[in-house]
């Protein structure tokens, strides 16, 4: 797939949404220096492009309700492209498991995993193991402080190139 050609003021767009996504399509203009229309047709074309894969509120879930964050790290038994398949369809069917990454290296997942209590948490990993996904072993680390939470930035992953 080739990359859609970005300049300043799309990148600008794009880095004030990741921030700011229920800013308003007038305030959007302003702030990157451009007149509606002319902003909302880079917008337009960012969105059908799937540069822009959706618009989510951030929860502020301790406010919401009591939850445990725990990262998982997950090592399979058998390394071949079914097991992988097998091991990620299950996962995906799991609404708890918020994230899943395949890593290179020592382990082969690392999941994130929001739920209600430890006990609650054990559970699922019991079925996940139960699950014949194909899961070897894994590693628990509960998360006992947010300390940052932030957007990429993208323009320095751009390298200021457009």
């Amino acid at each position: 797939m080739r990359p859609l050609p970005l300049d300043d003021r799309d990148l600008a767009i794009l880095s004030i949404l990741t921030r700011e996504g229920r800013i308003s399509k007038a305030d959007l203009a302003r702030r990157v220096n451009l007149s509606p229309t002319p902003c909302w047709a880079r917008l337009n074309r960012m969105e059908a492009a799937g540069l822009i894969r959706g618009y989510r509120a951030e929860v502020a879930l301790a406010r919401l309700a009591q939850h445990v964050v725990v990262f998982v790290t997950v090592e399979l038994e058998n390394h071949r492209a079914e097991n992988f398949q097998s091991f990620e369809r299950t996962v995906a069917r799991m609404d708890e498991i918020t994230g899943c990454w395949g890593l290179g290296g020592g382990f082969d997942y690392l999941l994130q995993v929001v739920i209600r209590d430890v006990p609650t948490y054990q559970a699922l990993m019991d079925s996940l193991l139960e699950s014949r996904a194909g899961v070897k072993r894994y590693f628990s680390y509960i998360v006992t402080k947010k300390v940052k939470s932030a957007p990429p930035p993208l323009a320095a992953l751009m390298d200021g190139s457009s």
